[in-house]
């Protein structure tokens, strides 16, 4: 004997007729046959277009922000900026490294070995003082510019905290506009220069940075000796890449107007020693 399923499924198949008569005449206007296995794939067949239509129209209408969780259009517009803020930092931090493996490989003669060794041992003694030593290369460095320096007639204004002398090629010819002022944090002289005006190093030394900043454009930097650091802002092209040796007057960059923090061509020039800015104006006669 058949099971129930099978005699289920048999019914199911059974055909219905559905018939549309004239009350009048009892002509049969309109039939249809179907069973109620028609019935029921059309039923799903329906559901799954009702479906698909309510997820097209919520995922590409403004209806889809109506659903809880969903983020909004501002919401939305927050997380890209948030987005884009994240990378921005990320770059800088990039930067800040390079920077600081370029002032390494400059103390250090190329190696940072040294340095990290001697952060270790600072760590492990409690304390943070690093007591720094030149190392060979240095040293053979050192001489060979003493030794060049040797005859150089070069010499000039005064530094009289220490009675040094040391000359100072001016880095671009042009009008002072803005004054260092170290309470308003503007640590150098803003320049007013011809437009693609060429930018000299003012003293011999090492490219130590080169690179793009979002506030100040094309940056460069030269480590000089006896602590002194020149910085040049603004620039639209640099000549010179990290690692170079420059001589005084050598050009190293074209005036630019660069950067977010700028209003014009010119050039924004600091002069550093050991980590205290100085007033370019004592030492340089800009034109």
């Amino acid at each position: 004997m058949p099971n129930k399923k099978s005699k289920r499924w048999e019914r199911l198949k059974y055909k219905y007729k559905l018939s549309v008569i004239n009350e009048t005449s009892f002509d049969e206007v309109w039939s249809f046959r179907l069973s109620q296995l028609h019935v029921l794939m059309f039923l799903s067949a329906l559901g799954v277009v009702v479906v698909v239509l309510t997820i097209l129209l919520v995922a590409f209408t403004g209806l889809r922000e109506f659903i809880p969780g969903y983020p909004d259009g501002n919401m939305r517009q927050m997380i890209i900026v948030n987005a884009i803020r994240v990378d921005s930092l990320e770059q800088e931090v990039l930067k800040r490294d390079r920077y600081m493996e370029a002032l390494q490989m400059v103390m250090y003669g190329g190696d940072t070995t040294a340095f990290q060794e001697l952060k270790k041992d600072s760590l492990r003694m409690g304390y943070d003082s690093l007591q720094f030593q030149l190392s060979e290369t240095e040293n053979t460095f050192r001489a060979e510019i003493e030794e060049q320096e040797r005859f150089n007639l070069g010499v000039g204004l005064e530094n009289q905290s220490d009675n040094d002398y040391y000359h100072f090629f001016p880095p671009v010819e042009g009008i002072i506009v803005q004054n260092l002022n170290e309470s308003e944090r503007h640590y150098g002289t803003d320049i007013v220069a011809k437009a693609n005006a060429k930018v000299a190093a003012v003293m011999d030394g090492v490219v130590v940075f080169t690179d793009w900043t979002v506030k100040t454009g094309y940056v460069i930097q030269i480590q000089h000796a006896n602590d002194f650091l020149s910085v040049y802002k603004h620039n639209s092209t640099l000549l010179k890449k990290q690692g170079d040796y420059v001589r005084a007057g050598e050009v190293i960059a074209i005036v630019g107007n660069t950067g977010e923090e700028t209003t014009g061509p010119h050039l924004h020039f600091e002069l550093w020693r050991a980590g205290n800015p100085l007033n370019p104006e004592d030492f340089i006669q800009f034109k």
